[in-house]
């Protein structure tokens, strides 16, 4: 019972700042739940990895590099770890520094087949290294690649389930064919509007009901807005 337990709460910790990075859009509300679930669970691989991963994702990269560094003294030969959790972390710190290319390229290890495969959950991926590298191309000004990445998260709901990669993926479906709808020209231009319209208007919807006051849906809303 103890084992169940601890594997009900390590999970638990992880949802909570799984949406906390969902919702902070950058805040302190990642780093804070990511600290608090390293506290709790120290030796939980899953857990150091999603908040190394957070700790990335809201730009803590001293936290992140230590955690990730960390798991991988650890774990020197786990697959899992090293073909998906490590590459998709050293990518998003590079993100972060706005180097889309070095994180594309970190994350070619993460390409099918194993790309979807499971993670710490039995069949339940979030596809992070999807989700990043659909960010990657995107900040590189590659709109088709970009939604294509974030088309394979929505076309995987059944290994993704309530993951918040596969709620944001509709979001990046939108931006990707905003941008292409802008770089494009004549019936192309114009068919990238609709596919993005289309796509916001599924993120709109799906977040009808959440707090307007979220960053990233007062976002989602101007660029909508602005689209129209």
């Amino acid at each position: 019972m103890r084992v169940v337990s601890a594997r009900l709460n390590a999970a638990g910790a992880k949802r909570r700042f799984r949406l906390a990075v969902m919702f902070s859009a950058g805040d302190h509300g990642a780093t804070h739940a990511a600290a608090d679930g390293l506290k709790l669970f120290p030796t939980s691989q899953a857990v150091e990895v999603e908040a190394a991963l957070a700790f990335g994702m809201v730009g803590d990269a001293t936290r992140a590099e230590s955690a990730a560094q960390d798991v991988n003294k650890r774990h020197p030969l786990d697959t899992r770890l090293h073909s998906l959790w490590i590459p998709a972390i050293e990518a998003q710190l590079a993100l972060n520094h706005k180097n889309t290319n070095s994180a594309i390229q970190l994350l070619q290890s993460a390409l099918p087949p194993i790309e979807f495969g499971e993670t710490f959950s039995p069949s339940l991926s979030c596809l992070f290294p999807t989700y990043i590298r659909g960010k990657a191309y995107l900040a590189a000004g590659q709109g088709t690649q970009a939604a294509a990445e974030f088309q394979k998260i929505l076309d995987h709901s059944g290994i993704v389930w309530n993951c918040w990669t596969g709620a944001l993926a509709h979001l990046g479906v939108a931006r990707a064919n905003a941008l292409q709808a802008k770089t494009s020209q004549g019936a192309d231009a114009d068919a990238a509007r609709v596919r993005a319209l289309a796509a916001y208007q599924d993120f709109l919807t799906l977040w009808k009901d959440a707090d307007p006051d979220i960053p990233i849906l007062k976002q989602a809303k101007a660029e909508y807005a602005t689209l129209q």
